[in-house]
C-alpha cells in the first residue's frame, strides 16, 4: 500500500494519452480502416495477478508493457499493430528510448505520435523510430498510404487536438483564461 502512495499521480497524463488514442482510433475508422483495441490496458485489465508479475525488468514484462494499442486492418484486409503516444511536443526525450526500442524489437509497430505543440499534430514513426543522431524519423499521418487517411476527418481531428489537448498547454503555462490584447 505504501508503495502505491509513493507513486507519482499520472492521472492527467493517462487521460491525455487516452484522448489521443481515441482521436487516432476514430480517425482511422473514419478513413475506412477497422480498428481493434489491443493494448496493455485492454489485454491485462481482467487479470487479477499483481503488477509485479508484469514488471519491466524481464523480457516478458517489457514485451507485455509495450503491447501496441491497436490492431488496424486496412481496406485491403492487411492487419498491422499500431501504438499511439501523446507528447507535448514532437521531440524525443530520454524516457522514449528504451520503450520505443522495445516496441520496435518485439512488435515492429508504427507509432502515431500526437503532439499539441505544432502541426502536423499527427505524425508517424516507423521502426527503428530514430535516426543516427537520436532524432525522430517522422512522416505525416496522411502519407501512410495503407491507412488512406481522409483529409476532412484529419482536419477535424487536428482541430480537436488544438481545442482539447492544446488548451492543456495553456493551462500548464498558467495562461488559460487570460485575455490578450492583439
Amino acid at each position: 500500500m505504501a508503495k502505491n502512495i509513493l507513486k507519482k499521480d499520472n492521472t492527467e497524463g493517462m487521460l491525455k494519452g487516452r484522448m489521443a488514442e481515441m482521436l487516432v482510433e476514430e480517425l482511422l475508422k473514419k478513413s475506412g480502416n477497422k480498428v481493434y483495441s489491443f493494448g496493455y490496458e485492454a489485454i491485462t485489465q481482467n487479470l487479477v495477478q499483481p503488477d509485479e508479475i508484469f514488471n519491466g525488468n524481464t523480457e516478458v514484462g517489457q514485451k507485455i508493457r509495450t503491447i501496441p494499442d491497436f490492431i488496424v486492418v486496412n481496406k485491403k484486409g492487411i492487419p498491422e499493430f499500431v501504438e499511439v503516444k501523446f507528447r507535448w511536443n514532437a521531440e524525443p526525450n530520454e524516457k522514449d528510448l528504451i520503450p520505443f526500442q522495445t516496441t520496435a524489437k518485439h512488435w515492429k509497430a508504427p507509432i502515431v505520435l500526437v503532439n499539441c505543440n505544432e502541426r502536423p499534430y499527427f505524425r508517424v514513426l516507423m521502426p527503428p523510430y530514430f535516426d543516427a543522431k537520436g532524432n525522430f524519423k517522422f512522416i505525416p499521418l496522411e502519407r501512410v498510404f495503407e491507412w488512406n487517411i481522409d483529409k476532412d476527418a484529419l482536419a477535424k481531428s487536428e482541430e480537436m487536438v488544438a481545442r482539447y489537448l492544446g488548451s492543456t498547454m495553456l493551462h500548464r503555462a498558467g495562461l488559460l483564461g487570460k485575455t490578450f490584447k492583439i
